[in-house]
């Protein structure tokens, strides 16, 4: 077949340029991304090996190569593991196959961090073109294991690359760099030389569990040890750093280390991560979630979502079981009782892990919420089995704190408070201008203000904390002590009261007086268990077609309007001006929680018709 000359993808193309012009500093880690590429190749060819028995392959010597030539100044990165077909070379390096690539772009061109570029290229996993920031050319000769071709792929980063088959290439894949002149200005080091390529190796990838062969030097240059297995007293916090790296595609040091060995029935030893950043993918549906599963040293898969709950998916790392079959399959490990057990065991060492955190330093912990809180929150609805330590972990803001916790809230609750308040909200600020709250803040009751989409769920699923009953604002009747409403006023209002149910009907289930207002005329709230506005709104969003929740219209008996609106509808209870009235009253109270209009033509006509009348 002769060698075709091929676009790369758009995207591609500007990211290419992007790296030519060296967006960050740190050149060196182009060799730790090629070294990570060929590591995978050999653990897939290993497992690969021992599940299809047809595959005639030699495994008896895996390895990576490095060969420099001083002379051409070419560094070579070769392994013999899966190798690439035509078809993987077009689609993993002339495609950034990945969702959110003009994401990408667009943050990498905001940012003038270069730790931040470093996370970034990192998060999204596209390594490979790292090497343009070092070489001129790269070329590639690759062959996938139980193929007969292979694969020649050159390009200098531009806009184009070329292919060819090849009758005979070996099997595994060989990444040639054609390195650009050494210049210290700009952090471009020789990469052709010796003691250069060593200490890179040394510092990012002594733990790969493949021997890294440098020239034809038969000893390796990496130690070779999977960090999981050693005593924690002998790794060093650098080491567990670099391999959090290699194993999460992160550019910056993990928040924390958590590497525990369990014994008995079923063995295993887990090195797990709690990164310091949030990924880009946290809240993407296809985001990676999971951690690595190996069996006694054997890579089996990335990502194994068996092991680590949905709500922790931000947790790296590596699983490393002794008595699994290699030949598992994702559908059996959900159903595997050893690994659900490991699972359950994980779960508890991390929620362990924040909660010392948490309790011995406050500002790494301030630091784990703001950027993993809210997919922590999620456990409240996936996680009974550890709703208390979830709730122990939580931290929400309140009208009296910009963080707290609910132990500490409970600590300053008024002496006779029997519930715990809150609040959900779009916002913060609609949250603490809303009428709910007035009668509340005027007796100096602290409530719990939970903004996030994810609050609006799990508040109903969560019924106390510490035998204090969490209670909404907005919903069912408040017990403030001595505000409840005299008998002989009820009665006064009594008339109006049943006046409005009837001419609101179509909007509301009840109208009634209140003494959660103070200086507000009319709010809305909801029965006990009524689905919240704001969760229904999520829910039609979503597409599900819900029925129209009727709410309650709670009237403040001391306001002008409704004591004006009472003595109006004693006068003449059949004026269509009354009628509009109850009707602006009504809209009022919806706007004021952040509610939507069934007309606002109607309602803005019929108000502006009223204030010209008061001029």
């Amino acid at each position: 077949m002769s060698r075709e000359t091929l676009e790369f993808q758009a995207e591609t193309r500007q990211l290419l340029q992007l790296m030519v012009h060296s967006i960050y500093s740190n050149k060196d880690i182009f060799l730790r991304e090629l070294i990570s590429n060929a590591s995978d190749a050999l653990d897939k060819l290993r497992l690969e090996s021992l599940i299809n028995k047809e595959l005639q392959v030699d495994t008896d010597d895996l390895h990576i190569e490095l060969e420099i030539d001083q002379d051409k100044r070419t560094l070579t990165v070769r392994d013999n593991g899966i190798g690439m077909s035509h078809e993987d070379v077009v689609s993993l390096i002339g495609t950034i196959a990945k969702s959110g690539t003009a994401e990408l772009l667009r943050k990498l061109r905001e940012t003038q961090d270069a730790g931040a570029s470093q996370e970034l290229i990192g998060q999204f996993g596209v390594g490979f073109y790292s090497t343009f920031m070092v070489a001129d050319r790269v070329t590639l000769v690759t062959r996938k294991a139980g193929e007969s071709q292979g694969t020649f792929w050159e390009s200098s980063g531009e806009g184009t690359y070329e292919i060819e088959t090849l009758d005979e290439a070996p099997q595994g894949t060989s990444v040639t760099l054609h390195l650009k002149p050494e210049d210290s200005e700009d952090q471009l080091f020789d990469y052709a030389a010796d003691w250069k390529i060593r200490e890179i190796v040394k510092r990012y990838s002594d733990f790969i569990a493949w021997p890294i062969r440098l020239g034809d030097s038969a000893d390796p240059v990496n130690s070779m040890k999977a960090l999981w297995a050693r005593p924690r007293s002998e790794v060093s916090d650098a080491e567990y750093h670099e391999f959090y790296k290699h194993v999460s595609h992160d550019w910056t040091d993990p928040l924390e280390t958590i590497h525990m060995k369990a014994e008995g029935t079923f063995e295993y030893e887990a090195l797990l991560f709690v990164p310091a950043r949030a990924p880009f993918d946290l809240f993407t549906r296809d985001g990676k979630r999971g951690v690595q599963l190996y069996v006694k040293r054997v890579f089996i898969m990335d990502d194994c979502e068996a092991l680590i709950p949905q709500y922790l998916r931000f947790v790296k790392g590596v699983v490393d079981a002794h008595d699994l079959s290699l030949n598992i399959s994702r559908e059996i490990l959900q159903q595997d009782r050893q690994i659900q057990a490991v699972r359950r065991r994980l779960v508890k060492k991390v929620l362990g892990t924040l909660k010392d955190i948490k309790t011995n330093d406050a500002e790494k912990y301030g630091t784990f919420w703001t950027e993993f809180g809210r997919p922590l929150k999620e456990g409240l609805l996936e996680d009974a089995e550890n709703q208390d330590t979830l709730l122990e972990l939580l931290r929400v803001t309140s009208t009296a704190a910009e963080s707290t916790t609910l132990a500490e809230y409970v600590g300053r609750m008024k002496d006779g408070q029997k519930d715990i308040y809150y609040m959900t909200g779009e916002s913060r600020a609609m949250v603490e201008k809303s009428p709910h709250l007035e009668a509340f803040l005027a007796k100096g009751y602290e409530v719990l203000i939970l903004t996030d989409p994810v609050d609006e769920v799990w508040v109903e699923r969560v019924t106390e904390f510490e035998g204090k009953p969490l209670q909404s604002v907005a919903k069912g009747k408040v017990d403030l002590g001595e505000s409840e409403i005299p008998e002989e006023q009820a009665a006064d209002f009594a008339p109006l009261l049943s006046w409005l149910g009837t001419r609101l009907a179509d909007d509301v289930k009840d109208v009634r007086l209140t003494s959660r207002l103070t200086t507000s005329a009319a709010c809305i709230v909801g029965d006990e268990h009524d689905i919240t506005p704001t969760l229904e709104k999520m829910y039609r969003a979503m597409g599900q077609e819900l029925p129209h929740t009727k709410r309650i219209l709670e009237l403040n008996p001391a306001h002008p309007l409704v004591t004006g609106l009472r003595t109006a509808h004693t006068a003449d209870a059949s004026s269509e001006k009354l009628g509009e009235t109850a009707e602006l009253l009504y809209g009022l109270a919806l706007l004021a929680e952040g509610g939507d209009l069934a007309d606002p033509a109607r309602f803005t006509r019929v108000l502006a018709d009223r204030l010209a009348t008061t001029l």
